[in-house]
């Protein structure tokens, strides 16, 4: 097992959904290698809740990184391959974080400079122009 994993598995998606979302990784791992055939309800149950944690977890982080990924040159087809969506889908889920970043205001700045996000859209080959 790894340190630090809870003593208590949990019980709720709410409680999962309070554990360091790396630990929610180990902790999923942990679980999974350890189910045998004859885990009861408690163990499946606590299974789907990690499981759900971590997709809620990952869906929320996601946007961030295809974003890390565009500052960074990669272009849409490179994105999809990595995230395994169309390219549809990597554009939506980046255009919705970026407009909620662009707008959110910390000390009189926007979290994510509409200026960068404007020169990733007018990068030739990145495929999401507006």
């Amino acid at each position: 097992m790894n340190p630090g994993h809870p003593s208590d598995p949990p019980v709720r998606f709410a409680d999962a959904e309070e554990i360091n979302p790396f630990q929610l990784l180990l902790d999923l791992h942990d679980h999974a290698v350890a189910r045998t055939p004859g885990n009861g309800l408690d163990d499946v149950l606590t299974e789907l809740e990690l499981s759900a944690a971590v997709v809620s977890w990952w869906t929320r982080w996601q946007p961030s990184m295809i974003h890390t990924a565009l500052r960074a040159g990669a272009d849409l087809t490179d994105i999809a391959k990595a995230t395994g969506l169309d390219a549809g889908e990597v554009v939506d889920r980046w255009r919705r974080w970026v407009d909620v970043q662009t707008r959110l205001d910390i000390g009189g700045r926007p979290s994510v400079d509409p200026v960068e996000v404007q020169a990733i859209e007018r990068r030739p080959g990145s495929g999401v122009v507006r």
